[in-house]
């Protein structure tokens, strides 16, 4: 079995890391190379930039967090945020990220998963999926758009389903209830999601402890862990992480 990956995620807005709850109350995390270069060295396995804006007159900017990245940090590098077409994705492979997260672009026009798998690989394809129970306590899982704030009638176990018959090579599965809470991870719902696709999930949303990465992994087996806040601030350290995660193993 392939070792589990742990993955800080950048938030990034005009230039500089931020974090909120569910996108909102946002406060600043620091500088995004400075970050992305001091989790390469505390041993992430991978690191993911998002750009939260994402207009058009702030590509120019996310463009150039990731090309200042791409020569510090020597890690498999996932930028999102705003991808809307090939040429998108091709400015930022270019730039130097190795893959590319799609979310509301995908849902509008599911076959630009397939466009850019064919081009690039599905290797390339991060489809990003913002979770939400349908009701409180509900074991059925939807599709969310514009940070969790507005509900779609698509059922997320069908949507990665399709998305992983389009060509898609990796879901990141982001639970909008847990994000920003600190409260865990939803385990049951990333059960749900491994149990219908062969692809490799990252489960996001809820960290806040130590333990709760050591929860997940051990009832959920999702293939990487995304986590924000619990890095920027200090609260949780990658390798305590990992040394935890090495005894689960033995």
């Amino acid at each position: 079995m392939l070792r589990e990956r742990i993955i800080p995620c950048l938030d990034v807005k005009n230039g500089r890391v931020v974090k909120g709850v569910n996108f909102k109350g946002l406060v600043d995390a620091g500088d995004p190379v400075e970050l992305a270069r001091k989790y390469y060295e505390d041993g992430a396995d991978e690191l993911t930039f998002l750009d939260i804006t994402a207009s058009l007159d702030n590509r120019g900017t996310i463009l150039d967090v990731v090309r200042r990245t791409a020569d510090e940090v020597f890690v498999p590098l996932t930028v999102g945020g705003g991808v809307r077409s090939v040429e998108d994705v091709n400015a930022l492979l270019r730039s130097g990220a190795d893959k590319v997260g799609i979310n509301t672009a995908a849902l509008k026009r599911p076959e630009l998963i397939s466009e850019v798998a064919e081009r690039f690989g599905s290797q390339v394809v991060v489809l990003s999926v913002d979770t939400k129970r349908r009701s409180s306590g509900s074991s059925d899982f939807i599709v969310t758009t514009h940070g969790g704030t507005v509900a779609t009638e698509i059922d997320a176990l069908e949507w990665v389903q399709t998305a992983e018959n389009l060509g898609a090579g990796e879901i990141l599965l982001n639970s909008m209830d847990a994000d920003g809470t600190k409260c865990g991870f939803d385990v049951e719902m990333i059960q749900a999601v491994k149990a219908v696709t062969e692809l490799p999930v990252i489960a996001s949303g809820g960290a806040g402890k130590l333990e709760d990465f050591v929860r997940v992994q051990q009832f959920a087996h999702p293939d990487a862990i995304l986590a924000a806040s619990v890095f920027h601030f200090g609260e949780v350290n990658l390798q305590d992480i990992k040394k935890a995660f090495k005894i689960l193993r033995l």
